[in-house]
């Protein structure tokens, strides 16, 4: 255990005061929620991960046994938004994104996904997609924005930006037109959704998602909605019979062997969370993924 108490560590997540974009790994708040479709609020998702994240830094991760706040990480800060503009927003982030070699983003709604995946894709070519979240996010437009949060993986299939063949869906139960499903469906996406979770049990889930998967680049978009709101009450769109989370924690420590090149947790929003559990829940999803990576 350290010398500072955890309450009195700086403000970085995990208390890192590294700054320096060419770190191995940086963390970067993307405060953007105007891709939102029910609940605003997660603007104020970065700082409340970081806050909640010191609760972190008491030791070695349980079964990695190494320390995230160890690696090579930095905190690079907030990437530079176009207030009020969507599809601004989106160029300035993915301009800022490129410049990282791995990026792990502190949301921000999941409307930032896209900008992230347009960044990696430059480079990576198509993407495999690990995706927790209640909802398939494949709509063709949000409630008339073609690039609102729900609509996010419509266009990066249809950007190329990931293999659908490649991806995996996790945690599904929003209520969905069975137009949309089929759609995602038909491209070749798998989704595991909640209810067959809770019956397949963790391990069982895990495998899956490393067999769709399998040895191809990947990206981890995390959305705390995929968790039950007894666990992540802090969300613009929650839905009832989510994911536990001790049952995403452990699906993410079975996920070893998978390249992964980045990921984010997104559509945290304090304004409704209670006792900060949403945003350590989502603080934890990014330290597991720096363990699992590091």
């Amino acid at each position: 255990m350290g010398s500072t108490p955890t309450y009195a560590l700086t403000p970085g997540f995990l208390g890192v005061t590294r700054t320096n974009k060419d770190a191995a790994y940086c963390v970067a708040g993307a405060p953007f929620d105007i891709g939102t479709s029910n609940r605003s609020g997660a603007r104020f998702g970065p700082q409340a991960i970081r806050q909640a994240s010191r609760m972190l830094v008491d030791g070695d991760h349980p079964t990695r046994w190494l320390e995230p706040a160890r690696l090579d990480l930095a905190d690079i800060g907030n990437f530079a938004l176009a207030l009020g503009d969507i599809p601004q927003s989106l160029a300035l982030l993915e301009a800022q994104a490129a410049e990282i070699e791995h990026l792990v983003t502190l949301g921000g709604d999941h409307s930032i996904t896209l900008a992230l995946l347009r960044a990696l894709a430059r480079t990576k070519g198509p993407l495999a997609l690990v995706h927790f979240d209640a909802h398939v996010d494949a709509w063709p437009d949000t409630f008339g924005n073609r690039y609102g949060h729900a609509s996010v993986f419509y266009n990066a299939i249809e950007e190329r930006l990931v293999d659908p063949a490649h991806m995996v869906q996790i945690g599904i139960r929003s209520p969905v037109a069975r137009s949309i499903h089929d759609w995602v469906v038909g491209k070749g996406v798998t989704i595991l959704s909640a209810q067959a979770v809770h019956e397949a049990g963790a391990a069982s889930t895990a495998a899956r998602i490393r067999d769709v998967i399998g040895d191809a680049p990947a990206y981890l978009s995390f959305d705390i909605d995929a968790l039950d709101p007894a666990f992540a009450p802090g969300t613009g769109t929650p839905e009832i019979g989510g994911l536990a989370t001790w049952q995403a924690q452990a699906i993410l420590r079975g996920l070893h062997g998978i390249r992964f090149r980045g990921m984010d947790v997104v559509e945290v929003a304090p304004p409704y969370d209670v006792a900060e559990i949403t945003a350590l829940a989502a603080a934890t999803m990014a330290w597991e993924y720096l363990s699992l990576v590091g």
